[in-house]
């Protein structure tokens, strides 16, 4: 059998001189070509924003949708819902679901969890259908569901004002840490900025133990706007956060500009360690971050600077990347786009040490054509930054990209969502469509 596959990889390498094989022969490295471009949906808006591998080689995909139609039609209403969709290792769709109340429910994030399911997590806005419990204008919302997609239970926290839930991860006792969005002028004296004149809203963290019961809540920020795009846990059990701030005083003390990187790290029962600001004088924001291999740490986002932290700038806004180790020192930051907006939204792991990064681009001097408003943008970086492969897709309209990952067989699947209906894009049903490209 072993002949057979070493005989086949040659015969593909012959004719697929791009892609480079690993010393197992039996097993491709991703080469970055397009295999596939999906839209899903229906007559509305629809999007993709997470996607997590499972561990029969598919991967589960979520969303949000207000279409009643088409490959949303169980829904009874156009209200926006939770939506998630199972695909196996050979792309077949094997369940559809949506979840939510009857007001604006919106997803932000999923992991699998150590016993076959999945958690998810964004906001919900009324306390009907899914939801049992609703404080104010938007509560964090998060539940539990099984591999198959049956809920198991679910938890909604928040105070009068808009409190949207963004990032969480599957903690090392098995519970989670969940951060996102407090809306303090709304909480009734909740915040480390309550007592100031306050322009956005402070970082809220939960703890919560594996069956959603609150163990701990800790608000992070200072008196304008910092928000959360994402955690880790280290190796000895503490929270790295990775958020923008544009605040300068209470637990923020050297913003550098503008917006910036502001990176924490707290104790596993929520006490602030240390923290810093990354950045240059003008805007900066991280959207992920990453463990890397080496005991170390990447957040990818985008920056408007050339200056202090930032060393160049190709134009309006680059995609940033920086490195720091578990005391927040920068150990080494890159810049990559073009001549206009160019950003990263994601960043995962791959299995050759490297890391994948799903975002979009404005700029057309990539070594691409842009072909729209906004293309998808998709990148294969190695374990010191430095770019392998990267493509564009999209229409004449505006396509984005918000989350990839690499599976068991070193396909590469991105999501986001699209307006367009031409180019690289063959099909939309509504205002925007979910957007699933596929890379080999």
């Amino acid at each position: 059998m072993k002949k057979t596959c070493y005989i086949i990889v040659l015969f593909f390498l012959c004719n697929c001189s791009k892609d480079k094989v690993e010393t197992n022969p039996d097993v491709f490295i991703n080469s970055g070509q397009i295999s596939n471009v999906k839209t899903f949906g229906g007559s509305k808006n629809d999007a993709l924003n997470s996607i997590v591998k499972t561990t029969d080689g598919g991967y589960v995909v979520l969303g949000y949708t207000q279409s009643n139609d088409f490959e949303t039609n169980s829904k009874s209403d156009e209200s926006f819902d939770f939506w998630v969709m199972r695909f196996s290792s050979d792309d077949e769709l094997l369940w559809n679901k949506t979840f939510g109340s009857s007001g604006d429910d919106r997803s932000a994030d999923i992991i699998a969890t150590n016993d076959g399911g999945f958690a998810l997590l964004g906001y919900s806005s009324k306390a009907d259908k899914d939801v049992s419990l609703n404080a104010g204008s938007q509560d964090f919302w998060i539940f539990k569901i099984t591999g198959e997609g049956i809920r198991l239970w679910e938890k909604s926290f928040g105070f009068l004002g808009s409190d949207k839930g963004i990032s969480l991860i599957q903690t090392s006792d098995n519970g989670y840490l969940v951060t996102g969005v407090l809306d303090v002028s709304a909480s009734g004296g909740q915040g480390n900025s309550k007592t100031a004149k306050h322009a956005g809203g402070d970082i809220w963290a939960l703890k919560l133990a594996p069956n959603g019961n609150l163990q701990w809540s800790k608000y992070f920020g200072g008196s304008f706007t910092d928000t959360p795009f994402g955690v880790v846990e280290t190796l000895n059990n503490e929270f790295i956060i990775a958020a923008s701030s544009d605040s300068k005083d209470f637990n923020i003390s050297n913003n550098k500009g503008g917006y910036d990187f502001w990176v924490l790290k707290i104790t596993f029962e929520g006490t602030l360690i240390w923290e810093k600001n990354f950045g240059g004088s003008e805007i900066d924001e991280p959207r992920a971050i990453v463990a890397t291999d080496d005991g170390n740490f990447i957040i990818v986002g985008d920056t408007r600077s050339s200056d202090i932290d930032v060393s160049f700038n190709n134009g309006a806004a680059d995609l940033w990347m920086i490195k720091i180790n578990t005391n927040g020192t920068l150990i080494w930051e890159k810049t990559i786009g073009g001549t206009s907006f160019d950003v990263a939204r994601s960043i995962s792991k791959t299995q050759d040490n490297g890391f994948v990064i799903a975002g979009s681009s404005r700029s057309s001097n990539l070594g691409f054509i842009n072909q729209g408003q906004n293309d998808a943008w998709i990148l294969k970086v190695n374990s010191f930054g430095e770019i392998e492969w990267q493509k564009t897709v999209g229409g004449s309209e505006i396509d984005f990209l918000y989350d990839a990952v690499e599976l068991q067989n070193k396909t590469i699947i991105a999501v986001g969502e699209s307006n367009s209906a031409n180019g690289d894009v063959k099909e939309n049903k509504g205002f925007s469509d979910a957007l699933i490209i596929k890379i080999k």
